[in-house]
């Protein structure tokens, strides 16, 4: 790293200096905060060392044009006059960390290894936003179908609140693609979007992973955890399928709505979490509290703005938008000429009712792009329920064996899943049988 050690004292900056070259760093030196930000405005620096009595200089001051010289530069404030205000005061101002005089050598090094290591974390983490941006299509949060557009424009109009937002829509509909913008576009951005999966885990396990627990508050808790409430702290929490929360869980989550508090479980002290809840369902909560599947005060306090996004038949204006989306994505993806699609596929897909909307056009999407033997997508590269090789009169009902029933439902619900874990729940099935089924009838 390049490293600028700015300090009024000759002392310091050569014992610094010696400090941060045996450390296998370059290092340059300024006398004042004058000629520090000359530095800054002509090289490119990494890490700059600042004393806070710079002279005739405040290097509070000076810390925030630097900053403003170079918005990435890592700032450690040094001080004879160490106290817990001016190293608040620094840190707030945007200081990396706080070194107190006299300093060793290796507290120096230790530093530097520190943001070394701050480095490559960011640096991994780029990394894998690249990778996982490489992975998705490209977020499609526009619309031509008036509904949709006016769910885009609450949720958009709320993001900025402070207020609770409820999610409604089939599955498949893009209601944690839509929860995550909510996020980007709030005053939480900077803070964690954390999800939690209500449908995913067992009560006790689900509370857990909300909460927390202490180790040995019950089998298996063999240490303590915090929980996503905590991890969400002064960010985003995103409760998807809250509808299947259990109702022993939902007074806990209805006290922190209320009283920003939680316990961790297995312990008496209470904690507060400054979180913006976002929740999203496909039931019909307000059935769900009729019925007393789900707690009215609680519904109540997460339904503050609610969004209702249509499944992806009743926006036909959008489908062939998003079908022409998901094939340059996996086609570039693949590294395949895929340049369109049928007039017989692009009629199929109007005619289609996509029970698992954008998440099922996806995956179909894929196949085809996957199977497609030439430029243009044709019916043979799409599954069967789009008719072309669909067993005729296969129906409830229908003169049709047991089996092609199965083999079609099951083909069905693969298609609307996101995993085979789902599609097993759904099914009722667990995920070996499901395998052993997709072998027998020849899904696999």
């Amino acid at each position: 790293m390049r490293i600028l050690i700015i300090d009024d004292e000759a002392g310091i900056r050569k014992t610094t200096r010696i400090a941060v070259e045996t450390a296998g760093h370059e290092a340059a030196e300024a006398s004042s905060g004058s000629r520090a930000l000359k530095a800054v405005e002509e090289e490119q620096f990494d890490v700059a060392f600042l004393d806070v009595k710079l002279g005739a200089d405040n290097g509070l001051e000076v810390l925030v044009k630097l900053l403003k010289a170079q918005p990435g530069l890592y700032v450690v404030m040094f001080t004879a006059y160490a106290n817990i205000a001016t190293a608040v005061e620094a840190i707030r101002s945007g200081a990396y960390d706080f070194v107190p005089k006299p300093f060793t050598p290796e507290q120096i090094r230790g530093i530097l290894a520190k943001i070394e290591k701050t480095r490559a974390l960011q640096t991994r983490v780029r990394s894998l936003e690249s990778e996982i941006a490489a992975e998705s299509p490209p977020l499609d949060l526009e619309s031509t179908d008036p509904s949709t557009q006016q769910a885009f424009e609450i949720a958009f109009k709320s993001a900025e609140s402070p207020a609770n937002i409820l999610i409604l829509g089939p599955s498949g509909t893009g209601k944690s693609v839509l929860a995550r913008e909510i996020h980007r576009r709030s005053v939480r951005r900077d803070g964690a979007f954390v999800t939690v999966s209500c449908p995913s885990l067992s009560r006790e396990l689900l509370e857990s992973d909300l909460f927390g627990h202490v180790k040995g508050s019950f089998t298996g808790a063999v240490a303590d955890t915090t929980g996503k409430v905590a991890a969400a702290d002064g960010g985003t929490l995103f409760l998807d399928e809250i509808g299947e929360m259990p109702l022993e869980i939902q007074p806990k989550l209805l006290r922190l709505l209320q009283e920003r508090e939680y316990e961790r479980i297995g312990e008496a002290k209470v904690r507060r979490a400054n979180v913006r809840v976002v929740a999203a369902t496909n039931r019909a909560l307000a059935e769900d509290v009729k019925t007393g599947r789900f707690r009215e005060d609680l519904f109540y306090r997460l339904n503050v703005i609610s969004v209702v996004l249509p499944g992806l038949r009743d926006r036909p204006s959008d489908l062939i938008r998003f079908a022409e989306n998901y094939r340059k994505f996996f086609a570039t993806r693949l590294g395949k000429r895929v340049t369109g699609f049928s007039p017989e596929v692009l009629s199929s897909f109007s005619g289609y009712r996509w029970p698992g909307n954008l998440r099922e056009l996806r995956n179909v999407v894929e196949r085809a792009v996957i199977l497609a033997g030439g430029e243009t997508i044709e019916l043979r590269d799409l599954p069967d329920q789009f008719g072309a090789k669909l067993e005729p009169g296969v129906a409830v009902g229908s003169r049709v064996t047991i089996d092609a029933l199965e083999a079609e439902h099951i083909r069905r619900v693969l298609a609307i899943s996101r995993n085979l874990e789902e599609a097993a729940r759904t099914l009722g099935i667990d995920p070996a049988t499901l395998y052993r089924k997709r072998q027998k009838l020849g899904l696999l």
